[in-house]
């Protein structure tokens, strides 16, 4: 796992004073019983997006969903690397990622 990666994500998640990052070994977001981002071995970040949102916005980024440890890791993309230059603007995308997990029945 890439450190500096780590501190990218970590930096990003306290941007969002709704939420804390958790995990130890596998570091992720969740809220409403449901994870909403995450930061796998790979040093990559995943947002979890509704179906029509992450389908617009892997247009918009010229992305694709989003892996971690091998498995397609459904509802989420993967945040491309031009995107970590600016955080406050990705602070947003996971912001809107917050809001989505909250309209969800909770779990």
């Amino acid at each position: 796992m890439s450190n500096k990666r780590l501190k990218i994500y970590d930096e990003l998640v306290a941007k969002c004073i709704r939420f804390e990052r958790k995990g130890k070994t596998m570091p992720y977001t969740s809220a409403n019983g449901y994870m909403f981002s995450l930061f796998n071995k790979a040093g990559e970040i995943g947002i979890r997006f509704s179906k029509e949102v992450q389908t617009k916005y892997m247009k918009e980024l010229d992305t694709t969903l989003y892996k971690s440890y091998g498995a397609i890791m459904k509802g989420y993309i993967l945040i491309p690397d031009k995107m970590l230059n600016d955080l406050d603007n990705l602070a947003d995308y996971l912001n809107e990622s917050y809001d989505y997990v909250m309209t969800l029945e909770p779990k």
